[in-house]
């Protein structure tokens, strides 16, 4: 059985996205496949290229032949070389700068944070604000209604003295 290492299209129409797979020769080019091994994303930039070197020199010593496309990508990642037999083996592949991305994302979730934190703070001070002149408010009521209330009790106690002395009489 000849046994080789090729690209199976996959995705979508005008995106296209690639498993690395070990396929017997004779099959269709995305047809039954014995192992996928890898995947090849070309709509990323820089491309993805993701291979499982372990299980590509296992398939490369029992006889898989790369087609052209899967040799540029073991060269590239230095599994051709390791294969035949180098000892000191480079990996080429541009790999995305994740870091930045995750530095953004954090910075970005920090400031909605802060912002946050500065809302509610500001919401307390008002809400402060508004208890401080409601209880003042109350307060000059409470002794407005005070105030009111001696000069009530005088009214009402001097009539019923006027009741109680005309009784008298």
């Amino acid at each position: 059985m000849a046994v080789r290492i090729r690209l199976k299209r996959i995705g979508k129409i005008h995106h296209p996205i690639y498993r690395v797979v070990v396929v017997d020769s004779r099959k269709k080019r995305d047809g039954r496949v014995i192992e996928e091994v890898g995947k090849y994303d070309p709509n990323q930039q820089p491309s993805l290229i993701e291979l499982n070197s372990e299980r590509i020199q296992y398939w490369l010593g029992v006889g898989a032949q790369p087609s052209d496309a899967v040799h540029r990508f073991l060269v590239l990642s230095g599994d051709w070389a390791q294969f035949k037999g180098a000892k000191v083996v480079e990996n080429r592949i541009q790999v995305k700068d994740a870091g930045a991305d995750v530095e953004a994302a954090v910075k970005a979730a920090d400031d909605a944070a802060e912002k946050a934190k500065a809302k509610k703070a500001e919401a307390e001070a008002k809400a402060k604000k508004e208890a401080e002149e409601a209880a003042k408010a109350a307060e000059a009521e409470a002794a407005e209604d005070a105030a009111e209330a001696p000069a009530e009790e005088k009214a009402e106690d001097t009539p019923a003295e006027e009741k109680t002395e005309e009784a008298a009489e």
